[in-house]
Formats: structure tokens, C-alpha cells, sequence
């Protein structure tokens, strides 16, 4: 028993040194690869939050950020301005509604679509589908904008024609607040709908066979498969995917939504990062960044409550979770 007990300290000596070698070669040639990746986010992401420290200052450029003096309030004027203003809970409205409905279609439309495809037997039928859904998303926001914008001319808009014929005002639908919403959803469905379904493309191509045989047999249809066969393997993925929609539900797209604003939408239009761009860099008058900046840090505090929130829930719920 002794030479068996020696026998095998002597094996752990041995095997010790080479497995401290290999971590040793390769943890450095792992971190070396994620060391840009870690030296952008640091100095991009992680630097600039020094500039959060404005929101509770009057800021101003002679003085600096830490030569500032701070605000009234504790600090928290600027706060208070904001959620006292008399455009507060506009805001927060258009911001919530043009949010909320697109999680709402940009999260179940992707799925069904991803669903019924994945059923059509032709390649060649299927790859033609996907091709055409998938070109509209490289189409750059500006070029959208204005083809929307020509698309809803009041004299001579394609779009427009159709609606007179139909009875409706022959006025622009761009400047129409009540139109606003809806354009905004269709026109960013009509561009994102075939490229936000890739994942559950991909993630439906590794289904297991064996259960639609198994589904077959049980008599099973199609439609039956479908919801009880492929839905429940992409739930997970579009759970994670819904509550990284949940989290940034206060940060609706910027560069779309300021596109389309026009004096005549401006009250369904006006959101909190429009808002926050023109106090920033106004018409007239001076900037007032410190008030922007408080606006802004408002907002991702809201976003990541509501994130930390949508996630305990579903890990109650459904046991899925991003942590």
C-alpha cells in the first residue's frame, strides 16, 4: 500500500507541472486575443462615465468637469427640472409607445416568420424569400427616411395616391402625428424583419429530426409540429432576446426618429433622446449639457431597473435568463 500511495504522489508530481504549462501558454494566448477587445471597452465605454459627474453640476467648458460647481438640490436640480417639466410625461409617452409596440412586432413577427420558412420544402423558393426580406436591412436610415418621404408626398406620393383612392386626406402622412407611430413600425419591420429572424433560423435548423418523426407518429400534424416541436426549441433564445429588447426600453433608435420628425408630428415624435439632442445642440441659445446629461443618466437608470426586473421575473417564470 505504501509503494501504491508513493507510486501515485510521484504521478501527481508529475502531471501538476504540465498542466500549470499548459494553462500558463494558453490563458496568455487567450488574453492576448481579448486584450483590444477589453482595451476598446475600457477606454470607450468605461473612461467617459467620468463625464456622468456633469449631470450634477453646472457645467461649463472654462472650468471643467471637476471645476464646476455643483447644483443646487444636492446635486439633483437638474433631476428635477426634468421630471417637473411641463413636456415630461409627453415624452415619456411617445418614448413608451414607440418602444413598447416595437418590442411588441419586432419580437413575435420575427418568430412566426422564422417559423412558417423554415416549412417551405423548395430551396430555391426559400433562398429567393430570404434574399428579398434580407436586402431592405442594408439600406442605410437616411436613404429609408427619404424614400418615405417620397413614398408620402402629398402631390405626387405613390402611397399617397393609393389612400386618396381610398378615401382618405390627400395631405403627407409624414406630418400626420397620428400616422407617425404606424409608419414608424411598418416602415422598420418592412427593413429588419428578415435579418432579425437569422437566429431563429439558425437556431431551428439544429432541431432534432427525431421529434417530428416522433410528432409523425403520434399524428401530428404540420401546423401541430410547429407550435409543439420548433416553437418550444427557439423559446429560450427569443426569452434572452425579449428581455434584451425589455432593456433598452427607454432608447428608442435615435437616427430613424429624428429623421422623420417634422413640425407637423412633432407631438408624437418628440422622444427623450430627440429631446435630449436639442437641448444639446440647439438652434439658439446656449447648450445645456449638464441638464442633456442628467436626462440621459436618467434614462439608463430607468433602463437598467426595468432590465434587472424583466429578468428576475422570467427566471421565475420560465427559467431562462441572461444571469
Amino acid at each position: 500500500m505504501a509503494n501504491i500511495s508513493t507510486k501515485l504522489s510521484e504521478r501527481d508530481l508529475i502531471r501538476k507541472p504540465k498542466a500549470r504549462s499548459l494553462w500558463s501558454k494558453w490563458g496568455i494566448t487567450l488574453f492576448l486575443m481579448a486584450l483590444p477587445t477589453i482595451v476598446y471597452v475600457f477606454i470607450f465605454h468605461y473612461l467617459p462615465l467620468e463625464g456622468l459627474i456633469i449631470s450634477f453640476k453646472d457645467y461649463n467648458s472654462f472650468q471643467g468637469i471637476w471645476g464646476s460647481p455643483w447644483t443646487e438640490m444636492g446635486g439633483f436640480k437638474h433631476f428635477h427640472t426634468f421630471v417637473t417639466a411641463p413636456n415630461f410625461w409627453t415624452l415619456v409617452k411617445n418614448t413608451l409607445v414607440l418602444s413598447v409596440l416595437s418590442i411588441v412586432f419586432n419580437s413575435t413577427l420575427p418568430i412566426l416568420y422564422a417559423l412558417f420558412l423554415n416549412e417551405v420544402r423548395f430551396k430555391w423558393a426559400k433562398k429567393t424569400v430570404q434574399i428579398i426580406m434580407y436586402a431592405p436591412y442594408f439600406i442605410s436610415t437616411v436613404v429609408m427616411v427619404g424614400i418615405l418621404f417620397v413614398l408620402f408626398r402629398a402631390d405626387t406620393g405613390s402611397i399617397t395616391k393609393i389612400l386618396v383612392t381610398l378615401g382618405f386626406e390627400g395631405s403627407s402622412a409624414m406630418s400626420n402625428p397620428k400616422a407617425f407611430v404606424a409608419i414608424y413600425i411598418i416602415s422598420g419591420l418592412w427593413q429588419g424583419l428578415g435579418w432579425w429572424s437569422i437566429v431563429y433560423m439558425g437556431s431551428l435548423a439544429n432541431v432534432d429530426p427525431n421529434l417530428h418523426d416522433a410528432a409523425k407518429i403520434d399524428g401530428a400534424g404540420r401546423l401541430r409540429r410547429i407550435f409543439s416541436v420548433n416553437f418550444p426549441s427557439i423559446l429560450p433564445l427569443a426569452i434572452i432576446m425579449l428581455i434584451m429588447s425589455i432593456g433598452n426600453i427607454l432608447n428608442v433608435g435615435f437616427e430613424k426618429v429624428y429623421l422623420m420628425y417634422t413640425p407637423g408630428n412633432s407631438v408624437a415624435s418628440e422622444i427623450i433622446s430627440t429631446y435630449v439632442y436639442r437641448i444639446s445642440f440647439p438652434d439658439y441659445g446656449l447648450p445645456q449639457f449638464s441638464y442633456a446629461t442628467a436626462i440621459g443618466l436618467f434614462n439608463s437608470v430607468i433602463n437598467i431597473i426595468i432590465l434587472v426586473t424583466a429578468n428576475f421575473i422570467s427566471k421565475k417564470v420560465s427559467d431562462n435568463s441572461l444571469w
